[in-house]
């Protein structure tokens, strides 16, 4: 994606979001709406992670946010400014995740979601071959914007 696209994508962030928690920090297991397994991590995921309700993405679900502070439990809803976006492509269908957090991010913050989800894409294409989904999955960059 060329910058012009992904300052596109961000110049449209708001200003604060609210997220449902999907996966609580230091979760495992991401479950789809209607609650069956998506996806087991292999390791802990390193922040809270959940959708933004009465949003879709181009991939035609919610926009997935990542939220730093505070471990929340599954289910829990909370309002926070948007920080910044991952630029994730999902079997070829755009896949932003918005990254929300109480103050901005810190630079090991930053790298932290910024090797979750490179480390991330080539599981994620994986699961996606034996789903039979095709396509490139893939971070293609973390952008702070506030």
């Amino acid at each position: 994606m060329s910058s012009d696209s992904m300052d596109a994508t961000t110049h449209d962030l708001p200003e604060r979001a609210e997220v449902l928690i999907d996966v609580p920090l230091g979760g495992f297991i991401k479950r789809d709406d209607a609650g069956r397994f998506d996806y087991i991590s292999p390791f802990p995921c390193p922040f809270n992670y959940g959708s933004v309700p009465g949003t879709v993405a181009p991939d035609g679900d919610r926009i997935d946010a990542v939220v730093f502070g505070d471990k929340l439990a599954a289910g829990t809803r909370v309002t926070l400014p948007v920080r910044g976006i991952v630029d994730f492509v999902d079997a070829g269908r755009e896949d932003p995740k918005w990254i929300c957090s109480p103050e901005p991010l810190t630079e090991g913050q930053r790298r932290i979601v910024t090797l979750f989800f490179v480390s991330y894409g080539p599981m994620k294409s994986a699961l996606n071959l034996v789903r039979g989904a095709f396509g490139k999955t893939a971070c293609r960059g973390v952008r702070l914007v506030r």
